[in-house]
């Protein structure tokens, strides 16, 4: 019996992932295709597309995917949606902020689907404004250590315009202005120094130390919300210690 309970654990966590990283090719495809259709579908002339199209690669989106997607974008095929971004905001268990980033063909699907996730899960949606002012956009690139320092990682990028350099534990995290995100992302390729993705985030000002309880709410609602199909980023102001991510995970 404790053979066969392992091998339904095991399936349905397979099943999970699965599930997950269909969603997630579905949205990585989204933003191909709506970086296409504002910039152009030349990526070496759209840095957006550029970076939208590595991270598909590095999340192993299929290439015929990438490519349909980069073509309904520009216009070389037909069958592209009309994708807008919507911002909604709120605030989840032990009064997080969260800011809720949707790509979306239909407005009030994309209502209804985050304001059921909130309802559902401690979270109250708020007023636009209330929650944004808490954040500011920056660029975030990641990087994989490699063997690297962060020395090493902040001298290829210094005069790019990074703000800092974090140690993640397997990777390095650049903050940027937004601006600069493109010129730092550049210096990286020019150290010929890898990176997993590039990206412009919702980083918070403030954050709120959450216990393993408040945690798990907290965790609970994200997953939600990046469960829904027209939900493309989830940002929110948490803050967990190593001890209470341990606590958590046990």
């Amino acid at each position: 019996m404790s053979g066969h309970s392992k091998w339904a654990t095991t399936k349905h966590k397979k099943a999970a992932l699965d599930a997950k990283r269909g969603k997630l090719f579905a949205k990585l495809i989204k933003n191909i295709e709506v970086a296409a259709r504002t910039g152009g579908g030349d990526p070496e002339g759209n840095p957006t597309l550029f970076d939208a199209i590595q991270k598909a690669k590095k999340n192993s989106v299929p290439s015929d995917n990438i490519e349909r997607a980069r073509k309904r974008g520009g216009g070389e095929e037909a069958g592209g949606a009309d994708w807008q971004t919507i911002m909604y905001e709120g605030y989840g268990p032990n009064g997080v902020a969260v800011l809720v980033e949707c790509l979306t063909d239909n407005r009030n699907r994309a209502a209804s689907e985050v304001r059921v996730a909130m309802t559902r899960n401690h979270g109250n949606m708020a007023d636009p404004g209330s929650v944004s002012y808490l954040f500011t956009r920056k660029g975030v690139i990641l990087v994989p250590k490699n063997d690297m320092s962060e020395d090493d990682v902040l001298m290829a990028v210094l005069d790019a315009g990074a703000e800092e350099v974090n140690d993640l534990g397997d990777s390095f995290e650049i903050v940027s202005e937004a601006s600069d995100m493109v010129a730092v992302r550049t210096a990286l390729q020019g150290a010929g120094i890898d990176y997993d993705s590039a990206d412009a985030n919702f980083l918070p000002a403030i954050s709120v130390a959450l216990d393993a309880d408040g945690a798990r709410k907290v965790f609970r609602l994200i997953d939600a919300l990046e469960d829904c199909d027209d939900v493309q980023n989830v940002f929110a102001n948490f803050d967990v210690s190593d001890d209470v991510m341990a606590e958590v995970d046990a």
